[in-house]
């Protein structure tokens, strides 16, 4: 089934597969356009992300700026993840100057709790 052209509940190594029919590349030229190893996209083609988390948002954003007819929202949605919001400069500044008050023992919760968060990232 596809909404707007797009297959419905679509995973990452499906559209991996569309991918390489779109444009006609192999997984090593994936690989390459986005600054991964051939590994990693062959993993995620047979569906073994290895860390649980799935794969880097830096990752899956250089997916979508490589290969445009694909959307950051369709490459994230199909890797199970929300995408990222973007942050203004001024709101980067405004955090690090807060986590800078921090205490070394309160920087160290900041950090954990943020992993945390970016691990429930998922759709």
């Amino acid at each position: 089934m596809e909404y707007q052209g797009q297959p419905i509940g679509e995973d990452l190594a499906q559209l991996i597969k569309r991918l390489k029919e779109t444009y006609g590349v192999s997984e090593s030229e994936i690989a390459r356009a986005i600054g991964a190893a051939p590994a990693t996209v062959n993993a995620w083609v047979h569906r073994k992300r290895g860390t649980g988390r799935g794969p880097n948002p830096d990752k899956l954003r250089a997916i979508a700026a490589a290969f445009p007819k694909f959307s950051e929202a369709e490459v994230f949605a199909a890797a199970g993840r929300k995408v990222p919001g973007d942050l203004r400069p001024e709101a980067r500044d405004r955090i690090m100057r807060l986590i800078d008050e921090l205490t070394p023992e309160q920087q160290k919760l900041a950090e954990a709790t943020l992993q945390a968060w970016t691990g429930q990232n998922s759709t």
